[in-house]
């Protein structure tokens, strides 16, 4: 038997095209909503970015925002450990020959997840944090406070001067194996950089 208006009623053919409506709809929000939500997350920012100079030389403190795309929080949960690298270079300007570097500073986070205790552990230097969330985990290499990067006396006050700051997702100390995968794979090029006057 042949489905037709006529067979099926009136009533019905309104309640199919109001639903079919509904499903469009929906899946118009959905195709708008999904990208830059996606983007919004993982493509990282500074949300702040502050240098001071003292007598304990001169400090760095930074604040990004972040999440970690699918594919390398599907890696993090599996065991595999993350690398975040800042590293701030501090440069005098110079008119007669090629600009000279005055410092340059890095830190590295090695972000792991531990499954007995389902837990996840940044470790900084010689320390070592645990976290009972990744986003908790997050927060602790997101930020920097107080960072010397270079003596009291690195900086003229005749100015001149500039920081260059990155942060990335250091894919160059995974694993081996992982790192032939990840060619040309974007989900892994979590980065940011910055150029800052220093007066």
């Amino acid at each position: 038997m042949r489905w037709t208006p006529s067979t099926i009623g009136p009533i019905a053919v309104c309640a199919l095209r109001e639903w079919c409506a509904s499903v469009l709809l929906l899946l118009a929000f959905a195709s708008a909503w999904l990208p830059a939500a996606a983007t919004a997350q993982t493509t990282p920012e500074v949300q702040s970015f502050e240098v001071t100079r003292g007598d304990e030389g001169v400090l760095v403190a930074f604040s990004l925002n972040f999440e970690l795309p699918r594919a390398v929080e599907e890696a993090a949960y599996k065991g595999v450990p993350l690398y975040f690298v800042a590293q701030v270079e501090l440069v005098r300007e110079r008119w007669y020959w090629r600009d000279k570097r005055i410092s340059l500073a890095e830190r590295t986070w090695r972000l792991a997840f531990q499954p007995l205790s389902r837990k996840f552990r940044v470790s900084f230097g010689g320390l070592n944090q645990s976290y009972d969330s990744l986003a908790d985990a997050l927060v602790a290499v997101r930020r920097v406070s107080s960072w010397r990067i270079a003596d009291a006396g690195a900086v003229d006050d005749g100015g001149g001067h500039y920081l260059e700051f990155s942060y990335r997702l250091d894919t160059s100390l995974l694993p081996r194996p992982l790192q032939i995968g990840l060619g040309g794979q974007a989900d892994w090029n979590l980065r940011v950089e910055k150029y800052l006057r220093v007066d």
